[in-house]
């Protein structure tokens, strides 16, 4: 059974244009590219999939040259099946395993225009850095990632509660049954997480332990992976990286934590991890302006996991038994649901990266201020409205916002986002010690980060 991606749109809105360049699409393993190109195949008429790692006699049609006239008829020929302009998708799979096809790409812009040109894989920013060139404007990039809490929710036919979540507001919000269903949901996907074959199990036999089995292999499948990203670098130290990352998420990340390694090791080993799609940055910025990158400073990052389903099986791989924190995420009240790990603060990360556009590799960012005896963060900064919008994860019902309010006042900003377990609100704060200016802060509920930019208004 196929269930609905956000990128679906977005790939039927390539396909549906007189003009499109091949599209490569990226993202780390099992993050269901395969599964998405071959859905959107079922709107052609024809549909040809060349998988390089189980097919790797096709790659011998790009050894002799890069003619793509010639290629496609042969290619045809061995498939058994027409590839007709305009009539068909052609979807390259696993194409990291054949870089010559990669470089043959802008020739299908050039020679082929008219051909619908999917290619796909995992660890493609290796083979891509290694490549001399790179069809630059004549390759379009999509980036994919797990399943948000949306997606989820879509996948265990729960449309009609996102309906009803969608026409909340501060002034509406759900009523407590609503709300309280919505709790339960956000409670199943922080141990389910989202990638495609955990929640297909969840969805088919509601059983959390054949989840983790799914989970625990994936995490392997990734850790068997590490002796392909570069010769230079230990699969141990990258083993312990990505460890590492689940251990201190929701904090900067410090080198000296991940063990006996030298730090400028630990960081090629995160640079790693970070391209083939296993975790996100956040990185710090003084945001005294936009872009926000232009005040970034990369000595201060936290890193995000993939996942959350799998950053708590890391948990379990490195500690040895998560099942006290699963059990509070099962069971406790939802002031208490997300304190620990900081499972909150990952979560809505995660989902503010997954709704944006995936048409490029958005960065992320957060303000922290060090001067003593005056310590601030604010776990994220986006932008809403061309001005910077923090946003304060709590992972409670309650929590003070004395970091939130000092990075409103030192910035001269008027609006800002509390991201908690809370129900849709708002709160309105007078400062005195800034004029009396108002302070607008809009409650945006875990479980509603795709709608945090609409609630705004």
């Amino acid at each position: 059974m196929y269930y609905k991606r956000i990128i679906d749109d977005y790939l039927v809105e390539w396909a549906t244009q007189p003009l499109h360049k091949p599209l490569l699409l990226r993202g780390a393993r099992q993050v269901g590219k395969s599964t998405a190109v071959r859905h959107l195949g079922e709107r052609f008429g024809n549909f040809v999939e060349v998988n390089f790692e189980k097919q790797p006699v096709f790659k011998q049609l790009f050894q002799s040259d890069m003619d793509v006239r010639r290629i496609v008829p042969q290619m045809a020929a061995m498939a058994g099946k027409p590839i007709d302009a305009g009539k068909t998708l052609l979807f390259l799979d696993k194409i990291q395993a054949c870089p010559e096809a990669i470089m043959a790409l802008r020739f299908f812009k050039e020679d082929m225009p008219e051909l619908h040109v999917v290619a796909a894989g995992s660890l493609l920013e290796f083979t891509l850095n290694d490549l001399p060139t790179f069809g630059v404007g004549r390759i379009h990039s999509m980036f994919m990632y797990p399943m948000t809490f949306d997606e989820f929710m879509e996948a265990n036919g729960e449309q009609l509660l996102i309906e009803e979540r969608n026409r909340a507001t501060a002034a509406k919000p759900p009523s407590e049954p609503l709300y309280q269903k919505l709790i339960e949901m956000l409670r199943v996907y922080i141990l389910v997480g989202g990638m495609p074959e955990p929640v297909s199990c969840w969805v088919e036999k509601h059983d959390f332990l054949a989840c983790q089995q799914v989970q625990d292999d994936i995490v392997l499948t990734y850790e068997d992976d590490f002796p392909k990203y570069k010769k230079k670098v230990d699969a141990d130290l990258l083993r312990q990286v990505l460890r590492s990352v689940a251990v201190q998420a929701g904090q900067k990340f410090v080198y000296s934590q991940v063990g006996d390694y030298k730090g400028t090791d630990v960081k090629k080993a995160l640079e790693l991890l970070h391209r083939a799609g296993l975790i996100a940055p956040v990185t710090h910025t003084n945001a005294s302006g936009l872009p926000l990158g232009s005040g970034a400073d990369n000595h201060y990052r936290k890193m995000l996991p993939l996942d959350t389903g799998l950053m708590l099986r890391q948990l379990n791989m490195a500690f040895g038994n998560a099942a006290e924190l699963n059990t509070q995420i099962l069971t406790c009240s939802a002031t208490d649901l997300v304190n620990k790990g900081a499972v909150a603060e990952v979560l809505a990360g995660l989902e503010m990266l997954r709704y944006q556009t995936p048409n490029i590799r958005h960065e992320m960012f957060y303000w922290l201020r060090q001067t003593k005896n005056s310590l601030a963060e604010v776990d994220y900064l986006t932008i809403y409205e061309s001005n910077i919008l923090p946003v304060e994860v709590k992972a409670g019902t309650q929590g003070g916002m004395k970091s939130l309010w000092a990075y409103m006042r030192e910035k001269q900003l008027s609006k800002a986002v509390r991201c908690s377990l809370e129900n849709f609100g708002a709160l309105d704060y007078t400062d005195k010690d800034d004029g009396n200016a108002v302070r607008h802060i809009v409650i945006c509920p875990l479980f509603a980060v795709s709608q945090m930019y609409k609630i705004m208004v």
